[in-house]
């Protein structure tokens, strides 16, 4: 029985995912019950479909949030929808949980028949029908983008795999009228853009920059925090860099989403020197939250 026990444990699944389905905007002649089941059902797909090769043990699993808000019935079983997805990150030697990812994707349309079997194919990604793949395609894409960012914040360049998992599905994506998000020219902010910065080596001190914020800048918190500073610092210069040689680039903007409290608390009791740096730096590369930042005096 301990073997056994002990074996589970060696097997975790590598998410420990929270799926939300919200409905409140669709029409009351909706069955609502479908919205139930796919909820259940795409909860099932993220916590028991192994993503990696390695083994994972149940407290490692990765905490993660995804809330998808269905914003219109097109008919035909067809939906469209906003899909936020979110992480967190502990911070070795705390309790502290750092957000990992907080982002919000507004393509996202799919095809759902009640009691359709949800399944992802990473070497067929479109399947028979791609309005129906689309739900997979978009979750399996934000698993990896979720399961990159943690090994990369522990091992520069170790979400190197999952950045191309990534990149395979966007090459493979559903294609139809009414899919979007997918390709370079589907607006500024979308999946094509966002897989292309963690890919393309014009981009590379973005890998510097997650390493550097959190292992050689967060988890020094509990040990050094001049030194955690000091390596947050550093990613921060790594963005600068890459704000100025390719403005306005997706991913610098989905690293900051909902990091501001994080990062004025942190450099709030910094010493002078790296508070006044930490000012100038975040009032450049976050420009949403600039009057948060001007109070790093």
């Amino acid at each position: 029985m301990i073997l056994l026990m002990w074996s589970s444990l060696c097997e975790a699944q590598e998410l420990q995912a929270r799926l939300t389905v919200v409905a409140s905007q669709v029409s009351t002649q909706v069955d609502k019950r479908i919205f139930t089941t796919l909820q259940n059902a795409l909860t099932n797909f993220l916590n028991t479909r192994k993503w990696t090769q390695d083994k994972w043990q149940a407290p490692e699993r990765i905490k993660c949030n995804f809330l998808i808000t269905i914003t219109q019935d097109l008919g035909n079983n067809v939906y469209k929808a906003n899909l936020q997805v979110q992480a967190a990150r502990p911070v070795y030697g705390t309790t502290y949980e750092s957000p990992l990812l907080n982002h919000q994707d507004n393509d996202f349309v799919f095809r759902y028949i009640e009691f359709q079997p949800v399944e992802f194919n990473e070497n067929r990604v479109q399947g028979s029908d791609p309005l129906a793949a689309n739900i997979t395609a978009t979750l399996a894409y934000y698993v990896n983008l979720i399961l990159g960012l943690d090994y990369a914040s522990y091992s520069l360049r170790g979400g190197d795999p999952f950045f191309l998992k990534m990149q395979n599905i966007v090459n493979q994506a559903p294609e139809s009228r009414d899919i979007s998000g997918w390709k370079a020219f589907d607006g500024i902010r979308n999946r094509f853009r966002l897989v292309e910065n963690l890919t393309d080596n014009r981009f590379v001190l973005f890998h510097e920059a997650i390493y550097a914020y959190y292992r050689n800048g967060f988890d020094q918190m509990n040990e050094n925090e001049d030194n955690a500073r000091a390596g947050m610092l550093a990613a921060l210069n790594h963005l600068d860099v890459i704000n100025r040689d390719q403005p306005n680039s997706m991913f610098l903007q989905v690293f900051f989403q909902g990091r501001s409290n994080e990062l004025f608390k942190l450099f709030s009791k910094a010493k002078p020197e790296q508070k006044s740096r930490a000012r100038e730096l975040l009032t450049r590369l976050d420009v949403t939250n600039v009057s948060l930042y001007r109070d790093l005096k």
